[in-house]
């Protein structure tokens, strides 16, 4: 508590007092770790402590009880007409911008007569900055040594996630406090979702040769990736004894926090909640996130609200498996396959290869069109694994994309992408001088790695782009589906696919082929996975059901 002697928030208080009786709702993520929940309780007393006059309440997005409702009821119950909801979250990320929100405008509805408000995250804000810098002189304290700054790297930490504006925060954080402290370097890394990830960046920061690396965590509280990134610390320090390594302490339950949580209320309410929404990729297209402005606002938490207290009262029921049901047709569709298995004689085929070559025929309307495919060794059976498993088919074209069956998707997990309509493509192509089908196969070599189904169906451009990046940069994509139409370069580049001998492919001959056939042969693989995962979970229950294990 000493921190709140030495601390005088009055002012804050003051102002926050002048606005009446109010409510104020502390909106924490919630944990599963009790160091965390604790902490963040913690931090709740301190705001109490320094808004003595007004009603505060803490919720969670998930996991720890109360629920953000629960809060919002409670400062109801209690008497306010005013309430303001500040989340208790450093960044700007899809917390902040999406679950808090939805949840708020869904309360705005439940409690017409009350007047809900919505708060900025607390971070960046100039206190939290000097609560930086202060963990940071208190780690530099712990040490025997004396180092010159100009002789340390700092190391910020931040929690990592899919919004480049906050990961953005970080990096723009670590260098405000390089230029007012005089560090001799600084280095950024995250505890997931973004890179460099931890390991990564502790030892990239070891190599650049200062004499002493401080970590410091930019993070609220204790919990679980606080402990990984500690240990990570200690594992840096045994692999280099000579370097020293400190560990400056994360922000905590400090009266600068809450001094910014009070002061994010005050905004709210005055309509001032002021969020960096010029470089929000749902607002305006950013770079490499074009395709998310414009995405509804909602909340991902729904099944772990409040899920650690109904796991102690037992209210939770157990979680089921999946179910796979095997592929049912349209009776049309049905009755077009009885209609093309029975219309030739399909015994000289592999079986693992009938529903592709089946769909194939189902899309072409053409019996002999089975001639013409060739299959690599293994690739159906690649194809159907590399489905399940990486649960991503990358596309050159749109027209291939939406000829996916949208229901396998759903029912198998897996995502598509194609880059052809993207703003990056489109630069990309023009500066390559190459068409944008075989640049979005570029951006997916780079975007994507190995764990993908290519199916390309228009451009014999993507396909020699894809076998040069095969055979000159060791791509290695799971299973390649050449089958584009038309008359420049189409057999060529067929027949290049077909020589590609380091990777799965299924392609044919000649000049025939199509977005439509590419699309049948990925919907193809998409049944047969789909119908063994149904056949291996019907015979597992009948395992278990005659007490086998």
């Amino acid at each position: 508590m000493n921190d709140i002697d030495n601390i005088d928030g009055t002012a804050q208080v003051d102002k926050f007092d002048k606005l009446g009786k109010l409510g104020i709702v502390v909106a924490g993520h919630g944990s599963r770790d009790p160091d965390a929940v604790r902490e963040f309780e913690a931090l709740v007393e301190l705001v109490r402590l320094r808004a003595p006059l007004h009603v505060v309440h803490h919720g969670y997005l998930e996991f720890s009880s109360p629920t953000i409702a629960e809060a919002v009821a409670a400062n109801i119950a209690a008497g306010a007409k005013q309430v303001a909801v500040v989340p208790g979250v450093l960044l700007a990320a899809r917390h902040a911008k999406n679950d808090m929100p939805s949840e708020v405008q869904a309360l705005t509805l439940a409690y017409p007569s009350i007047d809900l408000y919505f708060g900025a995250p607390l971070s960046p804000h100039p206190r939290l900055l000097q609560l930086a810098q202060e963990r940071v002189l208190e780690a530099e304290a712990t040490s025997p040594l004396t180092v010159r700054r100009s002789d340390t790297c700092l190391v910020l930490v931040g929690r990592g996630t899919t919004d480049p504006d906050a990961n953005g925060d970080i990096a723009k954080l670590a260098r405000m406090l390089e230029e007012g402290m005089g560090f001799g370097g600084v280095h950024v890394c995250y505890s997931g979702t973004a890179k460099p990830l931890v390991a990564d960046g502790l030892r990239s920061a070891a190599q650049l040769g200062f004499a002493r690396l401080v970590v410091l965590p930019f993070f609220l509280f204790d919990g679980v990736l606080i402990k990984r990134i500690y240990a990570a610390v200690e594992e840096l320090q045994l692999r280099e004894p000579g370097l020293e390594v400190l560990k400056a302490a994360y922000l905590g339950a400090h009266p600068h926090v809450a001094d910014v949580i009070i002061e994010r209320a005050v905004e709210a309410v005055e309509g001032r909640a002021a969020m960096n929404c010029s470089l929000c990729k749902y607002r305006v297209q950013i770079v490499g996130f074009e395709n998310q402005v414009g995405e509804p606002q909602q909340g991902h938490h729904m099944a772990v609200r409040g899920l650690l207290e109904q796991e102690r009262s037992g209210a939770v029921a157990a979680v089921e498996a999946p179910v796979f049901q095997p592929y049912l047709p349209h009776p049309i569709e049905a009755e077009s396959f009885k209609i093309i298995a029975a219309g030739r004689d399909w015994t000289p085929f592999p079986a693992a290869h009938l529903t592709v070559l089946q769909r194939l025929v189902h899309t072409s309307g053409d019996f002999d069109v089975v001639e013409d495919i060739y299959f690599s060794s293994g690739a159906v059976e690649n194809g159907i694994r590399a489905l399940l498993r990486c649960k991503l088919v990358v596309t050159d074209v749109t027209m291939v994309q939406t000829g996916l069956k949208r229901e396998l998707l759903k029912q198998l997990g897996i995502d598509t992408w194609c880059g052809v309509h993207e703003r990056e493509t489109f630069l990309m192509a023009a500066a390559l001088g190459t068409t944008r089908s075989a640049a979005g196969i570029r951006r997916a070599w780079e975007k994507f790695g190995n764990d993908i189904v290519l199916a390309i169906g228009d451009a014999p451009t993507a396909i020699m782009e894809a076998t040069r990046l095969i055979r000159d940069h060791g791509w290695r994509p799971q299973l390649v589906i050449g089958l584009p139409v038309g008359f420049v370069g189409t057999r060529e580049s067929k027949a290049d696919l077909q020589r590609c001998l380091q990777v799965p492919r299924i392609t044919n001959s000649g000049t025939r082929g199509g977005s439509p056939w590419a699309a049948s042969v990925v919907n193809g693989l998409m049944i047969d996975a789909l119908n063994e995962l149904a056949s291996n979970q019907l015979a597992s229950n009948e395992r278990t059901s005659n007490g086998e294990t």
